[in-house]
Order: structure tokens, then sequence, then C-alpha cells
């Protein structure tokens, strides 16, 4: 009689048994399939291309593509300079520039702080990408709110980078210049002063802690520096984009009909403005090739949108809540049409 010795349990099953990710596979039912990953897209995308070579040239060799591709190329070589050069500078304010510096340069009375703060966006380069979070910090460090959203709406619109491209966007005009000045920064100590005098504490939850507050200066700076780029970057491309096509797709008597009208010209730029979200740094390039429109309408697509915008939006919603951004938005909107249009016709 031999006796054969119990296996501990599960002995004979260790080479067999499926590995944790398998094993979990197995038990929901899921199969393996196709692994999408940015490498094979890109395969995939320069595969259709090369097959599709043909039609494509001969797409691209038509008059309309032509004069498409020219005005998109033109916006965006123009505009990249002063895109990146924006982002830099952005980038340093955001992460050398302790916020306790606010604190102590402006004024404790936020009547008088209001248009201090405002005039600081003009020496304090910076896109609006970053002046949400500039601003959430400010607010963060104990200065007043309404001198925080007259920084955030001014430093954007009127920062030297901004009004450096305004120039070149339009030479010969420097009364362009001026406008988007004036306009700009009337709208942002209106909106400071409003909600110093309607503004409640309730509706602006406390901004949270950014992301990058654990990094080190150098490892904070590249990271703002590469999330701007690609955010605003990828902005400039969809407005050029999108005035190319203005240009050189939609019929001529369509822009003249929406252009000829006063009305009509301001709020169709102003809504566009809105929903390009082009990054202030690019869009006086993108505004000065609609040339079927008038310096005042133009001027309005030039203070809406370092103002209020798709993104701006989404992150003024992320940053002091819902109910801020509900109520801001609107009424920022409201103040940068009226503001463009009352200085265009003193200015232009």
């Amino acid at each position: 009689m031999s006796i054969t010795k119990a296996a501990p349990p599960g002995a004979g099953h260790r080479d067999t048994e499926a590995p944790p990710d398998e094993a979990k596979g197995a038990a929901t039912g899921e199969q393996q399939g196709w692994q999408f990953s940015s490498p094979l897209v890109l395969t995939m995308l320069m595969i259709l291309v090369v097959a599709l070579q043909g039609p494509i040239r001969q797409a691209v060799s038509a008059p309309v593509m032509q004069s498409w591709m020219t005005v998109f190329v033109a916006v965006v070589v123009q505009a990249l300079p002063f895109l990146v050069l924006g982002v830099l500078l952005s980038a340093m304010l955001a992460v050398f520039v302790p916020p306790s510096f606010f604190v102590r340069a402006l004024p404790s009375r936020p009547a008088l702080a209001v248009p201090v703060a405002g005039m600081a966006g003009a020496i304090l380069p910076g896109c609006e990408c970053a002046s949400v979070p500039v601003a959430g910090a400010l607010v963060r460090r104990g200065v007043a709110p309404a001198a925080a959203l007259a920084f955030l709406l001014s430093a954007p619109a009127i920062n030297p980078i901004v009004l450096t491209a305004t120039a070149i966007a339009f030479p010969g005009k420097p009364e362009m210049v001026v406008a988007r000045f004036v306009a700009s920064l009337l709208v942002a100590c209106a909106m400071g002063w409003l909600w110093q005098r309607l503004g409640r504490t309730d509706w602006l939850r406390p901004p949270a802690h950014p992301s990058d507050e654990g990094l080190g200066k150098g490892a904070a700076f590249w990271s703002s520096v590469r999330h701007d780029v690609m955010h605003a970057g990828g902005f400039l491309v969809v407005g050029a984009m999108a005035a190319a096509t203005l240009k050189s797709m939609v019929p001529a008597s369509w822009l003249s009909l929406a252009a000829d009208n006063p009305v009509v010209s301001v709020l169709a730029l102003a809504v566009l403005a809105v929903l390009l979200s082009i990054c202030s740094e690019a869009d006086a390039f993108v505004a000065a090739s609609l040339t079927q429109f008038s310096l005042t309408a133009r001027l309005a697509f030039l203070v809406v949108g370092p103002m209020i915008d798709l993104k701006l939006f989404a992150m003024q919603t992320a940053t002091f809540g819902r109910g801020f951004a509900l109520r801001f938005a609107p009424a920022t909107f409201v103040m940068a049409v009226a503001s463009a249009v009352l200085v265009g016709a003193v200015l232009l």
C-alpha cells in the first residue's frame, strides 16, 4: 500500500492559472480588440493621404483652395511668434511672480484697487488661459474679488504683447490700438466696480489650489508652457481656418449683407469671437483679415474675445463655480459690446 501525500490546495494549478488581467477579462466576457493609439492613428492617416494623393492634389490646386491656404498660412505665420512670446511671459508671471506681490501693490480700498489692478494688466503680459488661474491665486491670497476680476479681464486684452500685435496687424491705424486699450480697460474697471456693488460672496466659489503647486519652479514653468502652447496653438489654428473660410469660401454677398448693417456686423463679430476662442496674442491678425467689416465691428471682436469665449467660460466655471460664470459671462459680453461701440464711435 502506498501512501500519497495530499497536495496543498491549488498547488497543481499554479502553471495553468490565468494572469489577473486575462482572468478578469474572461470573467466579464470582454474580448481583446484593436487598441487605438496616436502612432496608429497617424500611420492610418498617412496611408489614407498617400492613397488619395491624386484627389487631394486636384482639390488643393483649385483657385478657392489656394486662396484659402494663402489666408490660413498668412494668419498663422504672423500670429505664431506673438503667441509663443506671450505664452513664455505668461508662464514666467504665473510661476516666478508671487501672488503676495499683488496684495502689497494694490490699495486696500476695493474701489481704488479695481483701476490699479486693471492698469496692471497693461504691464504684466499674459493670455486669457493664464489670467484665470492667476486671478484665482489672487483671490486665494486675500486680494479683493473685484480687483482680481478687473485684472482677469484686462491682462489678456491690454498687455504689451497684445497691443504690439494689434499695431502690426493694423499698420497705419494707431487709433485701433488706442481704441482696443481704452475699450478693454473700461470694461475691466466697469465689471470690477459692478461686482463690488452687486456681487455676493456665495456666488463666488473659493478657488482650489492649482495642480502644479507641488512642482519645482522649473517644472511648473515648462508645464505651464506646454499647456498654453497646446491650447492656444489649437485655438489659433481653428481661428485661422475660420478666417480663411470666411475670406475665401463664403459668398461675398453674404458677408456684405452682414457687414453693411452696423448693428448686425458688431453682433456677428462679437458672437464669432466667443465661438472661435482665439488666443488674445493672435486675434488681431484674424480681425485684420475680415476687411469686409467696419473697424468698430472688428474692435468688438478684439474686445469681446479676450474677456469671454467658450474656453474662458469653462475655465471660469472650473475656477470660481458655475453660479459665478453664469452671471459674470453674460454681463461681460454685454459690457464689452457696449464699450466697443462707444469707443469705436468716438475714436474710429
